[in-house]
């Protein structure tokens, strides 16, 4: 229990500048803006796909009886996660 509470204090997030800049980079028109609450939305839609990204790509690795994390076992998970999402 002492590691879940350790990982949720230092927590990574996606910067809200980052996030808008990247939303942004899409917009046809530079009229366009993004508000605070797509950005907040988004930042963490980009954190759900990150954890679940890093836990599947564990989950190849043991089931590959891996030690080891590499590229390989992600690239066999991505075609899936990208259809989940």
């Amino acid at each position: 229990m002492a590691e879940s509470s350790a990982e949720s204090s230092t927590e990574i997030t996606f910067k809200k500048e980052t996030v808008s800049k990247l939303l942004s980079s899409f917009f046809k028109e530079e009229k366009t803006k993004v508000g605070a609450d797509a950005v907040l939305l988004m930042a963490e839609m980009l954190h759900v796909f990150v954890q679940e990204a890093a836990q599947r790509t564990i989950k190849q690795a043991e089931a590959e009886d891996c030690d080891r994390i590499d590229i390989e076992h992600f690239e066999k998970i991505l075609p899936q996660l990208l259809l989940d999402f």
